[in-house]
This record gives C-alpha cells, structure tokens and sequence, in this order.
C-alpha cells in the first residue's frame, strides 16, 4: 500500500531553518507530483509547495522566497527546506500525493518561538 512518512520537524526560532523529508513507498514514486501541506491549529489545511514529476515547483505566496520543495526519484524522498522560518509557520506539515485517490502522511509538527 501506498506509504508516505514525513520526518524532519522541530522547535525552531524567528529566522531559523528546518529541512522536511518524505519518504514514499507502494508508487512508482518518479511519476507522481509531491505536495506539502500544512494544518495549523483551528485553520484549514493549506497548500505549501507543489513539485511536478518534471521537477517544476511551485508555492504558496506566503512561503515564496523562503521555502523550497525539491525531489530525488532515486530515494523516493520530497523535501521542503524552509528558510527565514516565521511564527506563522508555526503548523503539522503533511506530504501528499493523488492518483485515483488522496495519500496523505501523518504529518511533522514545525513550531516556530518568535
């Protein structure tokens, strides 16, 4: 079945930086786009980062400048390496991707202190 595990979430300050990871398996992970999504407390689950199968990202306006999703279809792996971390960032960041259905991970907690 189709496996997505997210890793790489912590407690960051204002500024900082943190680098997710998703590692996916049950696909034929080179011919799916990856997506990272984000839920924090009380609001919608929003999306983050997009990556195509090409390689062409794209991004939330929030996020644009700061975040960067990249993938290797050699390890299965999508990442998310976010810059100039900001309290509002502050969320349970999910890895998703779709065929015929939705596949989700379970999610990392990103907290930023300000």
């Amino acid at each position: 079945q189709v496996q997505l595990v997210e890793s790489g979430g912590g407690l960051v300050q204002a500024g900082g930086s943190l680098r997710l990871s998703c590692a996916a398996s049950g696909i034929i992970f080179r011919v799916y786009a990856m997506d990272w999504y984000r839920q924090a407390p009380g609001n919608q689950r929003e999306l983050v980062a997009s990556i195509t199968r090409s390689g062409n990202a794209n991004y939330a306006d929030s996020v644009k400048g700061r975040f960067t999703i990249s993938r290797d279809n050699a390890k299965n792996t999508v990442s998310l390496q976010m810059n100039s971390l900001k309290p509002e960032d502050t969320a349970v960041y999910h890895c998703h991707t779709s065929d015929s259905k939705d596949y989700w991970g379970r999610g990392t907690q990103v907290t930023v202190s300000s």
